[in-house]
């Protein structure tokens, strides 16, 4: 009878590349969210449509502000 299951240094070999690819996934992962996630830099990169749709709203409140005092 043959015996065709891989030998037990082939699984444990395959196990530590699975294990290579799977810490290189989760590294890499890391750091995008890093990436992603960084607060000072996404502020930089959108200051300008929040400063325009802050002076938005606040024209807007203070039109209705004075449109419901003065009448």
């Amino acid at each position: 009878m043959t015996n065709n299951l891989p030998a037990a240094e082939v699984l444990e070999a395959r196990a530590a590349e699975q294990r290579r690819q799977l810490h290189n996934s989760v590294t890499e992962l890391r750091s995008t969210l890093k990436e992603r996630l960084d607060v000072k830099k996404t502020a930089r990169e959108h200051l300008a449509p929040a400063a325009g749709l802050a002076a938005v709203v606040g024209l807007a409140l203070g039109y209705t502000l004075t449109a419901v005092f003065t009448d």
